[in-house]
């Protein structure tokens, strides 16, 4: 799916909440910044949820997702909240995602709720201990963690200075060469 915060940030004309994962390696640096944004500029959730509504998953996310489901079990793990991925996921066939949640109060985003500390980490970690094989994707500084975890870990459309700082990753741009990898690391 699209970064929902650069969504937002298109609809507001708001530049600010263009900061990303990608730019942020500390989470909670950068859940801190965007609440105070939202607060200073009075946006609501329902402008947010405004937003949600409007987007749609990028070209070809489905397709590539639902030809990974008919192969392998398929879980998203996201520093997402459950109030996005509840308008998000019917897009891309109701995936199972594990995410956070957002504090709102009287229609304000006021706080948000970690699932756990490094979830990402954590959650390859519980189901290698379950003797899962897990291959992972990620794209950001966040998912650096679970990417090193993971028996076989790869960057999908990473910002090159994250690709260029992690060459023990592989590294993938199109659909088509991701899942010929997973394929390949599965068989």
């Amino acid at each position: 799916m699209p970064e929902v915060w650069i969504q937002l940030a298109e609809l507001t004309q708001i530049e600010a909440l263009r900061r990303t994962t990608r730019d942020e390696p500390d989470y909670d640096v950068l859940m801190q910044y965007r609440l105070g944004i939202l607060a200073e500029h009075d946006l609501t959730m329902t402008t947010v949820a405004e937003v949600l509504a409007e987007i749609k998953p990028l070209d070809g996310a489905r397709s590539f997702l639902d030809e990974l489901r008919s192969r392998y079990q398929v879980l998203l793990l996201s520093d997402t909240f459950e109030q996005y991925a509840g308008a998000m996921m019917p897009h891309l066939g109701l995936p199972t995602i594990f995410c956070h949640r957002l504090v709102v109060e009287n229609d304000r985003i006021v706080g948000y709720e970690l699932r756990t500390p490094d979830h990402k980490r954590k959650t390859v970690e519980a189901l290698q201990g379950l003797n899962f094989h897990v291959t992972a994707g990620g794209d950001s500084f966040n998912d650096l963690s679970m990417l090193n975890a993971a028996d076989a870990g790869s960057l999908f459309h990473a910002p090159r200075s994250i690709a260029e700082t992690n060459p023990q990753l592989a590294d993938f741009d199109t659909y088509d060469d991701f899942l010929a990898w997973i394929d390949a690391v599965e068989a």
